[in-house]
């Protein structure tokens, strides 16, 4: 769920009978609860407002900053098709698999 920019997701819990929605790829945790989705929105809405708010008036980012490397562990023969793959390509491994993630991630 996008609420003016920042992505949420969005999960119902049956206990209490809601939508819980949480912010993601933020500084801080803030979630936020509605019976509809209207509710949810305008809910969510209220919360980030008083986040970046707070943000503001503290002087931090409320964006998370990501510094573009994360290890990942694979299995050996996946680690090879991939190394065949970019091979075959003639490209890194990296480029590669930076190329595969892009496309999963914009065919979403």
């Amino acid at each position: 769920m996008d609420i003016d920019g920042f992505q949420a997701k969005v999960e119902y819990d049956p206990e209490i009978n809601m939508f819980r929605g949480e912010f993601i790829n933020i500084t801080g945790l803030v979630d936020f609860y509605g019976e509809t989705i209207s509710g949810l929105m305008n809910e969510g809405r209220a919360s980030l407002k008083v986040f970046l708010d707070m943000c503001k008036e503290d002087g931090a980012n409320p964006r998370k900053s990501f510094s573009g490397k994360f290890s990942l562990r694979i299995p050996p023969d996946l680690h090879g098709m991939i190394a065949t793959k970019a091979a075959s390509s003639n490209t890194s491994i990296s480029a590669w698999v930076i190329d595969a993630l892009k496309e999963k991630v914009h065919h979403e």
